[in-house]
């Protein structure tokens, strides 16, 4: 099972689990998944781009991948 962390790159992230992770990303409000800046964001700098708070955010996707 995959962990990922605050410091976990979107599209490594991406590279883990795109159908358990988009989703999550969308609903925060990230819709540019394919733009190649967002790809070389960590979570946490996604995170507070979108006001989400990051240790909630890497928990619901550590949950979701755990899946």
């Amino acid at each position: 099972m995959a962990q990922v962390t605050k410091d976990t790159m979107i599209g490594d992230l991406l590279n883990i689990n795109l159908e358990a992770a988009a989703p999550i990303l969308m609903g925060i409000g990230m819709h540019c998944l394919g733009c190649p800046a967002s790809q070389m964001e960590t979570i946490e700098e996604a995170a507070a781009v979108h006001g989400v708070d990051a240790d909630e955010l890497v928990n619901m996707l550590n949950e979701k991948l755990a899946e």
